[in-house]
């Protein structure tokens, strides 16, 4: 019955933050525009609900080059991230056009984060518990530890989540995911 009522959800706030934002999401499109050469979006494809391949709308934070097929992460004095691009990742700006993924029904506002197919191919098992749900825009992982913890933890948080799921462990999530944006995940997250 949540699952209904978490769609339900979704698709409401998921259209209000469309409506809300829109005049902000063109500027941030126009500034990308003017800051460098390329598409506006950057899309790629990840693993949803049950398995499902689907394309993830991000705004383009990097140049529009060739980048070397061995660097597998970007890092923070990256050369290819734009002038722009800092910011707009900085205060996960980047990640706001994932409202759209939400509105149509390929992610939900809070979930385990849409992964690379590649990791189902590295972590077989453990990482399918995740395909339960729709992938999320933040989720119990990023809330509690992120890009700190090694994946193994990160999916175990994400299996935790998948079997705790309610609307005030959401709730909490959400709440928690906008004090890490607009204070920094220095301060809420545990390392």
């Amino acid at each position: 019955m949540y699952l209904v009522f978490k769609r339900l959800f979704d698709q409401l706030v998921s259209f209000v933050i469309l409506l809300f934002l829109f005049p902000f999401l063109m500027l941030v499109a126009l500034l990308i525009r003017l800051d460098s050469k390329g598409p506006i979006f950057y899309l790629q494809n990840r693993v949803g609900k049950d398995g499902y391949l689907f394309g993830v709308y991000k705004f383009r934070t990097m140049t529009d080059m060739e980048r070397d097929p061995n660097v597998k992460q970007t890092y923070l004095q990256d050369p290819d991230i734009t002038r722009i691009g800092g910011f707009l990742r900085r205060f996960k700006i980047d990640e706001l056009p994932q409202i759209w993924n939400v509105f149509i029904g390929d992610m939900s506002l809070v979930g385990p984060r849409p992964a690379l197919p590649s990791l189902y191919e590295k972590f077989g098992e453990i990482a399918k518990k995740r395909c339960e749900v729709r992938p999320g825009m933040t989720g119990w992982a990023q809330v509690n530890g992120n890009i700190y913890l090694p994946w193994e933890e990160r999916l175990c948080l994400d299996r935790e989540y998948v079997d705790r799921m309610s609307f005030m462990l959401d709730l909490r999530i959400l709440v928690k995911t906008v004090a890490i944006v607009l204070f920094g995940e220095e301060k809420y997250i545990k390392k």
